[in-house]
């Protein structure tokens, strides 16, 4: 297994190791299958360098890392640990599609929380898993700073929202009109309309798949990973017997 720290103060983007360091990258050689571990943690960095003092999730070290991850032949599945505020939105967009669209195995798992635009990254991988006690906050989309009152800007948060839940139930079982429910409620949040959603809720509604801990992530991803093998052994065999008639 390798794990990989995906915040500000991340220095090796993987390989192999003897043992664990103090940027969390390490190497378990007799591990069932060799699986790599990104974690997207605290606040999701986009466009805008935030403070130095926030724990951050930077948007061009994931991509790059992913797209070594989707070629790299020896690491047979993705595991995607989130506990996150949310943040930049069209940077955790940009994310969660890029998992959504890889070949390798993905599973997600939500600890703490996976809130706002962390909820699209909870949902992009293959299979989704949230613990009992981590929370995911569903509220429409927001910006800060100044704003300017006109019909465009309104157009603008419209089709932005469209995109996050157009993303969201294609990519879970969640209805777009539970959803949208989720994300308008009135009476939840202060100052805001929203929904924080434990991880029963989640499951329950169908935007998470399954409720369990690190253990089951991981028993789930090697089942993605031997089906893969599974399929792969099965075009092979089929291509060779074509060949030979």
């Amino acid at each position: 297994m390798k794990y990989t720290n995906s915040s500000e103060d991340e220095e090796n983007k993987g390989g192999d190791v003897a043992e664990a360091s103090d940027n969390g990258v390490t190497a378990v050689p007799n591990a069932k299958h060799l699986i790599h571990c990104l974690t997207v943690i605290g606040q999701i960095e986009g466009h805008y360098i935030l403070p130095p003092q926030n724990k951050t999730t930077k948007y061009e070290h994931i991509i790059p890392a992913l797209v070594a991850i989707e070629q790299d032949r020896s690491i047979e599945g993705l595991l995607i640990i989130l506990n996150t505020v949310g943040g930049d939105v069209e940077a955790g967009l940009a994310i969660a599609e890029i998992i959504a669209g890889m070949e390798t195995p993905t599973v997600s798992i939500v600890v703490g929380g996976g809130h706002s635009i962390g909820v699209p990254l909870a949902v992009c991988a293959k299979r989704s898993f949230i613990v009992p006690s981590a929370t995911m906050t569903i509220h429409p989309v927001r910006l800060n700073g100044l704003v300017l009152g006109v019909p465009q800007t309104l157009s603008y948060f419209d089709r932005m929202q469209e995109r996050i839940t157009n993303f969201v139930t294609r990519n879970s079982n969640i209805s777009a009109r539970k959803f949208k429910e989720f994300m308008m409620k009135k009476d939840e949040l202060v100052m805001d309309v929203g929904s924080v959603v434990d991880g029963e809720t989640a499951v329950k509604s169908g935007l998470i798949d399954n409720l369990g801990g690190l253990a089951d992530a991981i028993d789930c991803l090697y089942k993605l990973i031997e089906e893969k093998e599974a399929l792969g052994e099965k075009k092979e065999s089929e291509k060779s017997e074509k060949e030979k008639s």
